[in-house]
């Protein structure tokens, strides 16, 4: 089986007239935390709603775990967990029934759920709070209820849209430090946006785009050298801003 968790492969889109991606191809593996940066307008909210098949593209292909989303678009979705950027969870229900829930939706038999959400909560030091109200956690709290509810069906590749945005630093970080422990511990591909240049590890890959197309891709040393900068910052200025 390949190691290719996530494969983009010249993908383009269009909003009538208007070309949003072009011809933008990269790649995730198992096991690797993927940072996708880029300016406002840069077509990252285009690419997740294209990866989670909110808009339907036409040119270019998308396969997850190795199925086609437009040819096996139920077991492409199926090996998908998503965390947005806007909170969904029910306010008003439990951590547990939130969960729970959402397991129901995913088609993980009941047994198995509850293993899942025990498991998921530990892992992110929640299982004690797993009776309280939604609406009484704070926003990191929700945030981890918000990852644990995206693996309960223990999928191949977790897309991340800037879920750390607005939380305390001691919140990021133990998020961040989350996600990247699990895709050493269970092989998961991350797809993480994110305008938090701190949130980088050494050995993530990064992919830069700006104005839809892909401007470098590479650890964050080589995207330093190839953009001929002294630091991540400086390097993402002179991909993006820096560009005409």
């Amino acid at each position: 089986m390949s190691d290719i968790a996530l494969d983009i492969n010249n993908l383009s889109f269009a909003y009538g007239k208007k070309q949003v991606l072009h011809d933008l191809s990269f790649q995730v593996l198992a096991g690797q935390c993927c940072i996708l940066l880029g300016p406002n307008g840069a077509g990252k909210s285009t690419l997740f709603s294209l990866i989670t098949r909110l808009y339907a593209y036409r040119q270019g292909e998308i396969d997850l775990a190795g199925f086609n989303i437009r040819k096996e678009p139920l077991k492409a979705l199926g090996s998908l967990g998503v965390v947005f950027q806007q909170t969904t969870l029910d306010l008003d229900l439990t951590v547990q029934q939130n969960l729970r829930y959402h397991a129901a939706l995913q088609g993980v038999g009941k047994k198995k759920a509850n293993i899942n959400i025990q498991e998921q909560l530990e892992r992110l030091g929640m299982y004690e709070r797993r009776a309280e109200i939604v609406r009484q956690l704070n926003g990191g709290h929700r945030r981890r209820v918000e990852i644990a509810r995206a693996l309960l069906h223990e999928p191949s590749v977790l897309l991340l849209d800037e879920p750390t945005v607005g939380l305390d630093v001691p919140s990021r970080e133990a998020i961040v430090g989350h996600v990247h422990q699990l895709t050493q511990d269970t092989k998961l591909a991350v797809l993480w946006a994110t305008h938090l240049m701190d949130e980088i590890y050494e050995t993530d890959k990064l992919v830069v785009m700006h104005q839809g197309r892909l401007q470098a891709e590479g650890v964050k040393q080589a995207i330093i050298q190839a953009a001929n900068a002294d630091n991540i910052n400086d390097a993402f200025f002179n991909l993006t801003q820096g560009k005409r």
